[in-house]
């Protein structure tokens, strides 16, 4: 029984580089059969690029039968924002976003329709967490850097299910991803993360509900475990939670991203059309654990 997501078109918000999770999704839907689109934060844009244009990320992009990845589309996108009025002027004026266009999310919906007609989208993917005082504790926290984090991390789905969901052709799916953190206390995944992961299995929930009635879509997240990707390594203690979790898993070994790209597959394809609102684990069983050996 083959995964085959020929003919569906997703869009990956939250690709800057081939080390996240966000990439690796991208390139399983590709495996699939998907054509793909990705978001990417404006400040990180032209580097990415770059990399693209030098064959820097080549060996990355090959799949399977030896072709390479192509993106069909990469857009700016900036989550944080809904629309251009709610952008401050520092960041309107500054110089790596002053010249791509609306990169907001109400932005991005317009985009796709430009491009691709009324209902462009069969799956879209939210690889989107930012947290300013993730080194801090979170007694530590500023409001601000909280705030910035929830809004980042989680508010995003939901501004992204509203704006997005109108577009979704039959059977469309979402999926986004957490982490243990939202359920449990992980030391050292600060400034308001863990909260944030929370609010995002709960908005996972609700949203699989009214956009389940509202659009017919499907919506679901993936709790991976610990990946040393570049957005991870700001946390400091990246490689130490790996190694805990690999020494205390069920299964005895590191995760790699392709793992949790094949299940974002699998949810996005019908032979997942009875799934929604669901957290799945991807963590090599960590999450049933209640002792350390």
């Amino acid at each position: 029984m083959k995964i085959d997501l020929t003919g569906k078109r997703a869009l990956v918000a939250g690709v800057a580089d081939s080390t996240g999770f966000g990439f690796s999704i991208a390139k399983s839907l590709a495996e699939a059969g998907a054509t793909v689109c990705v978001g990417t934060w404006p400040p990180a844009l032209n580097i990415f690029r770059t990399l693209l244009r030098r064959g820097k990320m080549d060996e990355a992009l090959t799949l399977s039968d030896g072709s390479k990845m192509e993106f069909e589309k990469i857009y700016a996108l900036d989550a944080a924002f809904d629309t251009l009025d709610d952008v401050p002027e520092d960041i309107k004026t500054n110089k790596r976003y002053a010249k791509e266009g609306d990169y907001t999310v109400g932005g991005l919906a317009k985009s796709l329709v430009e491009d691709f007609g009324d209902k462009p989208l069969d799956i879209l993917v939210h690889s989107l967490a930012n947290g300013p005082d993730v080194q801090k504790l979170l007694i530590d926290t500023s409001r601000k850097g909280y705030l910035a984090a929830v809004n980042v991390s989680s508010f995003s789905l939901v501004s992204m299910v509203s704006h997005l969901g109108p577009l979704m052709r039959e059977g469309g799916s979402a999926v986004s991803l957490t982490y243990l953190a939202g359920e449990r206390v992980i030391p050292g995944y600060g400034g308001g993360m863990s909260s944030a992961k929370a609010a995002l299995e709960s908005d996972t929930r609700v949203l699989a509900f009214e956009a389940g009635r509202r659009y017919g879509m499907r919506i679901n997240t993936i709790s991976a475990g610990p990946y040393a990707s570049r957005a991870a390594s700001v946390t400091g203690v990246i490689n130490e939670i790996i190694e805990f979790y690999k020494a205390n898993s069920p299964l005895e070994k590191a995760l790699d991203p392709s793992e949790v790209g094949n299940t974002a597959a699998f949810l996005a394809s019908g032979l997942a059309s009875a799934i929604t609102a669901s957290t799945v684990y991807v963590d090599n069983g960590y999450h049933a654990m209640g002792k350390a050996l």
